[in-house]
């Protein structure tokens, strides 16, 4: 059997189905070609009562379809009923085989034997059918799946959702709606944000975990499946949860094989790249039109939007513009140079390196939460010190770096095609240096939010940004007059490695000439000193190890392992040797490093056999001390529990510098012989609590200590987020009277945080005050430094930075004095 008709569309999604109702309207010979015996099958496989969102909403939808947001139910009884109305020609049970032939001759084979010809072809197939699979021991278990079909099916279980997509929240979500059905459920994201998830969803995952109905377990990914159980791993190590059921939802990628058998090309070799598409939806297989998801917009109303304007492009009205062209024209209107959207577009996509391999889809989308910008020469873009998150791509033009915040003659250039901003956006720190038009330049500024997705979703934008910060990072780590081509050989041979908590990147005795450059995260040494290791140096993000060996010859003289989940540069030691021999100061600054390494070794073996017991009990703290979280702080507060008298005044003078609220809690904490840690802010070098601001108030000040600012609307996430519980959401109290009207007439509640009893009381009646997040800013602002060590009347409190206190040689200043 043979059909011929004018479009024959595969695949009947929202973006299929919106394409032939249009084809319907215009009275076009049509086939709407279903593999199931019903429309719509990804939204059919949502979960039962699933409440589906019309996003985004500042765009309008383009469809003889209704869609609003609602009920999945209703939504697909709409579509049913519609359908039927518009004269829409679907064939249902119809699984394509293979597409042959040229335009205007299409043939389509199907798997009953039958063929379908078509002068056109519009693929809308989706990706949902090709899902990701897990790759960990034990995936392949029983109690694995990678769909939800019902959620009330399952009672009394400990479900474990991996996948911090869409789709995986709103699994988590339904699994944990009714809290009768007993589940325990556990959500993992391999990352800290939900960069690919709609701001409603991860709003109502966060109020789900408030409630106690869903534990959020960030920067965690499964390890190893084992009947009833799961193993994690954590920024800390391997931990092991219960788990009677897995439910993967970790994303999909398109049916490569059949799309390239149709003679499709591919944006690139990544398994998640997208076809090359026109800006009329045309791949590279003329008269082969591709939209939807397998075109790169999941969005319903994307999809929807294209189904229609598929089938007018196709019907020769060459006129139409897409529904987002009134947003992006507005974006580039005030401009002089006189381009059309497509134009600004692809220029756009041309000459920023990140976005080169953007389809014109893609594109449209990603400039949707972007801005672009001009700044005339010598025009400050942004201060030293300055908050701010968002990353800058250059489109045209040149911007200078004022290297030397002393000397503004001091600068690098920046050029056309590159970014800058990636430190703010990769660890939170406001801006580390001026930055000037170096010429009249354009440039997109891209939010947070819009460039964790970017780099989400398109991996070669996120290779771009990851050699760039990779670059930057080596450059200003060995300095020596270096510059981007003398290290060219080196970048191309580096290689980034994720280390788990306690695994070594290098094991004493062990041969080894490679360089390890800290990343993200941070590492301990530790030599064997008399069958015992002994806890040498804390090495923070931004250090280098593995010189002695490539230098010194010989094997490795000490270990070195992750004080926590951390990235690694890793570089061939051959390729650093040469870099060395042709920059001599390169060498020399080596050389130095070894040294004081070589130093500490020195002292360890000469006082080995003298003060063993003194040696262990340092190792033994420091030890003590990583495991508490001072592996990723930037600065901690530490007590030293000889020396305290519990006065409290420390927590009485942080109150009475911050509002009457205080940011530390004492007694809370662990202990460890002498050294207390309270419950105090660490300052992560990268900190959990900024992961999901939705109103980014959450900055690094010039010192390093990580800040809330008054933009803060009481969300609650950053307390969620942060693996230590030293945020607390509180109000604001009443103004306290006085010192001397305390002291004198007895006036008001004293010093130190008012309770919660006098608050109440000296309440404005009527006037309730929002809780906001509370948390230690080291006194930012303040004269003097930080008022809990400055209040404490026997020194017992210091704040100090891990990597000056967590040295074994501090051992020898203490022998000495």
């Amino acid at each position: 059997m043979t059909d011929r008709v004018r479009i024959a569309i595969i695949g009947s999604g929202p973006a299929g189905l919106s394409a032939a109702a249009r084809a319907a309207q215009l009275k076009l010979s049509h086939v709407l070609l279903e593999k199931t015996d019903h429309l719509s099958d990804t939204i059919f496989k949502y979960q039962k009562g699933k409440h589906v969102m019309a996003t985004p909403s500042q765009l309008v939808l383009r469809s003889d379809m209704q869609f609003d947001a609602g009920k999945r139910e209703v939504i697909l009884g709409t579509w049913d009923k519609l359908a039927a109305s518009h004269g829409i020609n679907v064939r249902y049970r119809s699984d394509v085989k293979a597409i042959e032939g040229e335009r205007g001759d299409f043939r389509i084979a199907l798997t009953d034997g039958s063929t379908v010809t078509a002068e056109t072809i519009v693929l809308a197939i989706g990706t949902q059918g090709n899902p990701n699979l897990m790759r960990c021991t034990g995936s392949t278990l029983a109690h694995v799946q990678y769909q939800l079909d019902d959620p009330g099916e399952y009672v009394d279980e400990h479900i474990t959702v991996i996948g911090s997509g869409d789709a995986g929240i709103e699994n988590a979500l339904g699994l944990a709606a009714d809290m009768a059905q007993g589940n325990v459920v556990t959500i993992l994201n391999r990352s800290a944000d939900f960069a690919r998830s709609k701001g409603a969803n991860v709003k109502l995952l966060n109020e789900a975990a408030d409630a106690g109905r869903i534990s959020i377990r960030l920067e965690t990914t499964p390890a190893e499946v084992r009947p009833g159980e799961l193993v994690l791993e954590t920024r800390d190590g391997q931990e092991t949860i219960r788990c009677d059921r897995i439910i993967a939802r970790m994303g999909s990628a398109a049916p490569r094989a059949f799309v390239e058998s149709c003679g499709i090309e591919f944006s690139s070799a990544d398994r998640e790249a997208f076809p090359k598409l026109s800006p009329v939806f045309e791949s590279t297989k003329p008269g082969i039109f591709v939209i939807g998801a397998l075109a790169g917009y999941p969005l319903i109303k994307h999809c929807m939007n294209q189904g229609y304007d598929v089938v007018e492009f196709i019907n020769g009205n060459t006129s139409l513009k897409p529904a987002d062209e009134p947003i992006l024209a507005a974006k580039f209107a005030r401009f002089k140079a006189k381009r059309s959207v497509d134009e600004w577009l692809e220029m756009l996509r041309a000459n920023v390196m990140i976005l080169n391999e953007l389809s014109p889809l893609q594109m449209r989308e990603f400039m949707l939460d972007s801005e672009v910008r001009s700044y005339k020469t010598g025009e400050v873009i942004f201060e030293r010190a300055d908050p701010g998150s968002s990353l800058f791509a250059i489109a045209q033009g040149t911007a200078l770096v004022q290297v030397d915040k002393d000397n503004p003659s001091i600068t690098v250039a920046v050029e056309q095609g590159s970014i800058f901003g990636e430190v703010g956006l990769i660890s939170g720190r406001r801006r580390g240096a001026t930055v000037r038009a170096g010429t009249d330049m354009i440039a997109v500024e891209v939010s947070r939010t819009a460039a964790l997705k970017l780099m989400a979703s398109v991996p070669a934008a996120k290779r771009a940004v990851t050699r760039i910060s990779v670059e930057r990072q080596l450059l200003q780590l060995f300095g020596s007059g270096l510059t981007s081509a003398d290290i060219a050989e080196l970048l191309d041979a580096s290689e980034i490695q994720t280390v788990r908590a306690g695994q070594p990147i290098i094991t004493e005795g062990e041969a080894g000439e490679d360089i390890f450059v800290i990343r993200v995260g941070s590492m301990i040494v530790e030599k064997n000193v008399g069958g015992k290791p002994v806890f040498l140096s804390y090495l923070p993000a931004g250090s280098y190890v593995g010189e002695m060996a490539l230098i010194g010859g010989g094997k490795r003289t000490a270990t070195v392992k992750a004080a926590i989940k951390s990235e690694v540069i890793k570089l061939p030691g051959a390729a650093f040797r040469r870099l060395m021999e042709a920059k001599p100061r390169l060498l020399e600054k080596a050389r130095a490093d070894m040294a004081q390494r070589q130093n500490i070794n020195a002292f360890v073996e000469s006082r080995k056999d003298s003060f063993s017991g003194v040696v262990d009990m340092y190792s033994q703290t420091a030890t003590f001390l990583v495991e508490n979280g001072i592996g990723e702080a930037t600065d901690v507060l530490l007590i030293d529990e000889t020396l305290c008298v519990g006065c409290d005044n420390c927590e009485k003078a942080c109150a009475d510098s911050h509002e009457g609220l205080s940011r530390l809690d004492r007694e809370a904490g662990r202990t460890y012989a002498h050294l207390h840690v309270p419950t105090s802010c660490r300052h992560c070098e990268h900190p959990h609590c900024m992961a999901d601001c939705p109103p980014n108030a959450i900055h690094r000040g010039p010192d390093g200590e990580v800040v809330i600012d008054d933009t803060c609307i009481g969300c609650g996430n950053c307390q969620r987020n942060c693996p230590y519980g030293v945020i607390r959401m509180d109000s604001v109290p009443p103004k306290k009277p006085g010192l001397l009207s305390w002291m004198f007439l007895g006036v008001g509640p004293g010093p130190g945080e008012p309770t919660k009893k006098w608050r109440y009381k000296n309440a404005k009646p009527g006037v309730e005050k929002p809780k906001k997040a509370i948390k230690c800013d080291m006194c930012s602002g303040i004269d003097g430094g930080p008022a809990c060590v400055r209040a404490c009347p026997t020194g017992a409190a210091i704040r100090v930075a891990p990597e000056e206190f967590l040295d074994v040689a501090r051992l020898e200043e203490g022998t000495q004095s």
